[in-house]
């Protein structure tokens, strides 16, 4: 790991963190979390993967504070996002999977548990989510009606501004909502969604339902579905999850959608240049189905994934010179790159990327992915890029991203957290600021199974398993957790699942279990 980092170290910078100065950093007029989409630990230049060249982020790397032990709180989307967010962890909640296109709003509204953007909100920053969204939009019993206002949506949760897709590029409605309305929408074209099995609208023919031949006529040759999830309505030549009809006008096509959420996010900068702004910026990269631009084809050794992850890097250059243009100076903004849970490189989709990417190991040096409880599933980059305040290195320091809310409520000197919010985050601010080397003293981590979860403490690792037994893994000697020490530290393995069933029962405890666990 050593080699991965030694260049971006800089002359008199030593193995550990630094900061500008031992006291409080000051308010930053613009904050950014810059949230990326599946993206391993392994997966970009700037943290040893020359095959995917990222200049815009080995320069955020060799500027700031390069973190080698930060986590998403879960190895899946939805439950991460909810968790920065909120400051709570997903797993106290029931129906916290990976939501369908459909789902209704699970972040609580303004008024009912203070969220990280209505905190910035109160805080007099200027807000806005763009991009990924997968949080759910409106309330109630009825279906989401697409061809109106849709309420609740980013607004009532702290966003002043939103233009997000609804869920993923994989699931439908393939359209952008701006403000709560549907982009381009013709009245007279209206969108409606189904995500019932075996739903077909009147003369809708999903991949599923066509042959081989004519599913050549019609699929652009990465967007034919490897499952029976993906294989539905078809938009753009991609098979997508669940069914869509009508919205023609407002359809994405999906090698802009990069250009289309960047745009978005360059016109919120400029268009509030000078005021204190708060922006949540999630690509859709490197999300399946993955359809880059024209420019970015063969910008990587690693075939479409590896393209995709080039597209993503020139989104960050894009947001980056958003800010400087708008008059936003280094030293008064912090930018926090990460991503929302651990790579997978086959999911849903026969692109190509088990081919292209054979031999690559996106979560290197660790194992496992999305949807684990390995490490490789919230062990994320991490990167704090903030010129004249955070000096630039390296940091060991363990923290999650749950402890953004605590973090920033610190920086920008908001002491009137009510109870109930953000219970589970951590004021980890000393550590994204290079002052503490050491973070957290213990980290759950969460993978797609309900309430099993495994703890970090120091080195030391205790995994559940589905059938009811414990493996403990010593990372510093075993990154890859592949030699189960529990029967020789049975003492360990005590202590740390004590620490599990305390963790769990606190702030409120957990609301679902799904299996067995003894």
């Amino acid at each position: 790991m050593k080699r991965i980092f030694s260049a971006f170290l800089l002359p008199g910078i030593v193995a550990g963190v630094l900061c500008a100065a031992q006291t409080e950093p000051p308010r930053p007029r613009a904050i950014v979390i810059f949230f990326a989409d599946d993206l391993g630990y392994h997966d970009t230049s700037a943290y040893g993967c020359d095959a995917v060249p990222c200049p815009n982020l080995n320069s955020l790397a060799s500027q700031g504070l390069v973190f080698t032990d930060a986590h998403s709180s879960s190895s899946v989307c939805t439950p991460s996002r909810y968790s920065l967010l909120t400051g709570t962890y997903a797993w106290r909640r029931r129906g916290m999977g990976i939501l369908p296109g459909d789902a209704k709003l699970i972040l609580p509204l303004k008024g009912e548990q203070l969220t990280l953007p209505a905190m910035m909100q109160l805080a007099g920053y200027r807000t806005a989510a763009i991009g990924k969204w997968h949080l759910g939009l409106g309330r109630g019993k009825e279906p989401t009606d697409w061809n109106k206002v849709i309420s609740p949506s980013p607004r009532e949760v702290g966003f002043d501004e939103s233009f997000i897709m609804a869920a993923t590029g994989d699931r439908v409605p393939c359209v952008f909502i701006q403000n709560g309305r549907v982009v381009g929408l013709d009245p007279a074209d209206p969108i409606r969604v189904n995500y019932e099995p075996d739903f077909r609208f009147p003369g809708e023919a999903d991949a599923a339902d066509l042959t081989e031949e004519q599913l050549n006529g019609v699929l652009k040759p990465w967007g034919r579905s490897a499952d029976k999830q993906h294989d539905k309505t078809i938009i753009d030549g991609i098979s997508r999850i669940g069914h869509m009809q009508g919205g023609k006008a407002a359809l994405w096509k999906d090698q802009d959608i990069a250009d289309r959420i960047d745009d978005a996010a360059v016109r919120f900068i400029r268009e509030n240049a000078g005021k204190p702004i708060f922006l949540y910026f999630c690509t859709n990269d490197i999300h399946v189905p993955r359809d880059p631009n024209r420019r970015w084809r063969g910008a990587s050794r690693l075939g479409i994934r590896g393209d995709v992850t080039v597209q993503m890097d020139g989104s960050l250059g894009a947001v980056r010179k958003a800010l400087a243009d708008a008059g936003y100076k280094p030293e008064e903004t912090l930018l926090i790159f990460t991503s929302d849970n651990g790579p997978v490189i086959a999911d849903g989709y026969l692109d190509g990327a088990p081919e292209d990417c054979a031999g690559h190991n996106p979560a290197a040096p660790f194992s496992g992915g999305k949807y684990t409880l390995r490490e490789g599933g919230t062990r994320m980059p991490f990167i704090v890029h903030w010129p004249g305040v955070v000096q630039p290195g390296r940091s060991a320091a363990l923290i999650s991203q749950v402890d953004l809310a605590r973090s920033l409520a610190r920086l920008i000197g908001f002491d009137k957290i009510p109870e109930g919010s953000m219970d589970d985050s951590q004021d980890m601010l000393p550590a994204l600021c290079g002052q503490d080397a050491k973070g957290r003293d213990e980290l759950p981590e969460h993978a797609n199974w309900g309430s099993l979860i495994a703890l970090r403490v120091g080195n030391l690792k205790l995994t559940p398993t589905r059938q009811g037994s414990w493996q403990l893994y010593d990372l510093e000697t075993d990154p890859g957790e592949e030699n189960d020490i529990a029967g020789q530290r049975p003492e360990v393995v005590k202590d740390l699942k004590e620490r599990i069933r305390r963790i769990k029962a606190a702030n409120g405890g957990i609301n679902q279990t799904l299996w067995s666990e003894k």
